[in-house]
C-alpha cells in the first residue's frame, strides 16, 4: 500500500468523536479516576468501588487506556499523570464536574444543523438570561479551567507582593480568580459583577477559600452598570470575550479603561485565534460552541483584541500563551 495515499483513519475517529465524549463522561460520573487514585487497581474492584457491571468497567478502561488516560501494566490499572492531575474528584484543578457536564449535553449537537443555518442559537438553546438554572451546574463546572491561567496570571503581575490592590472581576462566575489571587495577596481585595445567581455561587467559593471578608458582589449587568472612575487597580475579563460582539467588547473595554487607575491592567483570558485563522485548533472549533449558545459571540483574532483595546485607550498590549488552550492578554 502506499503510504501517501489518504486514509479514512482520522474522519473515522472524528466522526465517532463523542465515544471519547461518553467514555470520559461515564468515568467521571462513576468516580473511576477517583477509586483509581485511592487504589482500585483491577476491573472487580473498580467494579464494586462504581456499582457498575464488570463488563461496563471493562469496556470504560479499554476506552479509557485507548485515550491514554488510564494506564494498564501486569493487569493492573492506574491513572496516567494528566488523569491524576485533573480527572480526580476533589482537586481544585478537578475537570470531573466539567467532564459529566459535556456527557450531559451531547444531545444539544443535534440542533447544531439548525444552529449553522440560522447563524445563532435557537430558542431553546439560549443561556443569556440571569435565571438561567443552568449556572449552577455549568459555573463550578468551568471553575477548574482556571486555576492554571490564574496563577500564571498571578505570577506575572507579581501579585503576591503589590500590597494594597483593588480588583474588578467582570463577569467572574465562580470567583475562581478573585480566590487564588486573594489567597496569595492578604491586602488585596477584589469586586465581582455578575448576575445575582452567578454571584451567589462566586460567594460560597469565596467562602470555603476564606477570604470571603474581602470579596465584594455586585449583582447586575457589566453592559449597563457604571464601573466608576480610577476605582481599581486590576480588571479581569476571563472568557468572557468569546460571549460578545466586537461593539460591544470594545465598549465593555472602554469603560474598564476609565475605571481602572493611572498604570492600572486589563487581564483578559480567552481562546485566540491567530491573526490568519489558520490556529490554534481548539479556539477555532470552540467558536462553533459559541454559534450554538451566544447571539454574537465567537472566537476572536489576537488583531481584534489589538484593534478593540487600542479604541479602548489602552496602548501596551501583550499576549501570554499558557498550558491551556487559553491565552492571556495584558493591556494597560
Amino acid at each position: 500500500m502506499n503510504n501517501n495515499q489518504p486514509r479514512p483513519d482520522r474522519i473515522l475517529e472524528i466522526a465517532n468523536g463523542y465515544w471519547a465524549t461518553g467514555i470520559l463522561g461515564a468515568a467521571a460520573r462513576h468516580s473511576l479516576f477517583t477509586h483509581l487514585e485511592a487504589g482500585a487497581d483491577t476491573v472487580d474492584q473498580l467494579a464494586t468501588k462504581a456499582s457498575i457491571s464488570e463488563r461496563g468497567a471493562q469496556t470504560l478502561l479499554d476506552g479509557l487506556v485507548a485515550l491514554g488516560l488510564v494506564e494498564l501494566r501486569d493487569a493492573k490499572y492506574r491513572n496516567t499523570a494528566e488523569a491524576a492531575t485533573f480527572l480526580v474528584e476533589g482537586q481544585r484543578t478537578s475537570l470531573s464536574s466539567f467532564a459529566k457536564l459535556k456527557l450531559g449535553e451531547m444531545g444539544k449537537l443535534a440542533n447544531q444543523i439548525d444552529v449553522f443555518r440560522a447563524g445563532g442559537p435557537i430558542a431553546d438553546a439560549m443561556v443569556e438570561v440571569a435565571d438561567n438554572p443552568h449556572w449552577e451546574e455549568v459555573v463550578p463546572a468551568i471553575a477548574a479551567q482556571s486555576v492554571p491561567v490564574a496563577t500564571i496570571a498571578a505570577d506575572l503581575l507579581c501579585l503576591a507582593d503589590a500590597g494594597e490592590i483593588s480588583i474588578l472581576d467582570l463577569g467572574g462566575g465562580s470567583g475562581i480568580y478573585s480566590a487564588i489571587w486573594l489567597e496569595l495577596n492578604p491586602a488585596a481585595r477584589s469586586t465581582q459583577l455578575d448576575w445575582g445567581p452567578v454571584n451567589a455561587i462566586a460567594r460560597r467559593l469565596l467562602k470555603e477559600h476564606d477570604v470571603a471578608d474581602r470579596f465584594t458582589c455586585i449583582d447586575g449587568d457589566f453592559h449597563t452598570i457604571d464601573l466608576g472612575t480610577a476605582a481599581y487597580d486590576i480588571a479581569v475579563y476571563s472568557h468572557v470575550a468569546h460571549q460578545e460582539g466586537p461593539e460591544d467588547n470594545v465598549a465593555i473595554f472602554a469603560k474598564v479603561r476609565q475605571a481602572l487607575k493611572p498604570g492600572g491592567t486589563l487581564v483578559v483570558c480567552d481562546y485566540v485565534v491567530d491573526d490568519d485563522r489558520g490556529g490554534p485548533s481548539f479556539p477555532l472549533i470552540f467558536a462553533s460552541e459559541m454559534l450554538l449558545k451566544s447571539k454574537k459571540g465567537g472566537t476572536w483574532r489576537r488583531a481584534d483584541y489589538q484593534g478593540w483595546l487600542a479604541q479602548a485607550g489602552f496602548h501596551d498590549v501583550s499576549f501570554h500563551p499558557t498550558p491551556s488552550p487559553a491565552t492571556l492578554v495584558f493591556a494597560r
